[in-house]
């Protein structure tokens, strides 16, 4: 997860530090405040599937091939907004944690009432890339708010839908803030980002031998801060 959240560092206007990070794929979904590389604090996260997740899990019950994350967004263009409303998940409550695999049950719910035809499909589709994006729009203002910064990094295999990248450059322009995001290619898992990281820990006089420790978990939170 470093590594994605480090991509944006690769293009020519990289964000400064510090910075709220939204870090979005099949595997994890988190907010990071960021005060420098290996500086991290996670402030929430899914407790359940991550919003990449999600996506892939929705469009197979809408009988969409995998991975079928970029194939309910393209469906959900032709979507009307206005038909359904799904439910946005944990936003009433406090904190910064979220929620994504109820979304599920809520589309599997809604094709059993209303039917599977195209413009149905396209319709549910757009329900739910709305609910899943509002809700990461509304946790990320309200870290921004609760850690006092304007600037937003979003990062991960989520990161390139252009949706969620609209509204978060909606609440930077509303909150006079910044938001930074890698280029396409860069979202997704790639060797460039994983070698910049890299790179960093190297700087950093960060040294392993070729033995293997696994980890079933490794929080982020628990990376050395790299010295500037």
């Amino acid at each position: 997860m470093e590594g994605h959240l480090l991509a944006p560092m690769l293009e020519d206007n990289p964000p400064p530090f510090p910075f709220i990070a939204v870090l979005v794929s099949g595997g994890h979904t988190m907010l990071v405040e960021v005060k420098g590389i290996g500086e991290y604090q996670i402030l929430g996260e899914s407790i359940d599937d991550a919003a990449g997740e999600a996506f892939d899990k929705t469009a197979k019950l809408m009988g969409l091939d995998y991975p079928g994350g970029p194939l309910l967004s393209k469906l959900a263009e032709k979507g009307d907004s206005s038909r359904f409303t799904f439910p946005r998940p944990m936003t009433t409550v406090p904190g910064l944690d979220m929620s994504f695999s109820g979304l599920k049950t809520f589309t599997a719910n809604t094709i059993a009432a209303h039917g599977n035809d195209e413009q149905t499909r396209a319709d549910i589709a757009r329900a739910f890339e709305d609910a899943v994006v509002d809700t990461l729009v509304i946790k990320c203002k309200r870290a921004l708010k609760q850690c006092g910064m304007k600037r937003i990094v979003i990062a991960g295999g989520v990161s390139a839908n252009r949706h969620l990248r609209a509204k978060l450059e909606e609440l930077a322009k509303n909150i006079g803030g910044e938001v930074y995001y890698p280029r396409t290619e860069f979202c997704t898992d790639n060797g460039a980002m994983i070698a910049f990281a890299g790179m960093q820990r190297l700087k950093n006089g960060e040294h392993n031998d070729l033995g293997v420790k696994a980890f079933p978990r490794w929080p982020i939170d628990t990376l050395k801060p790299v010295e500037g």
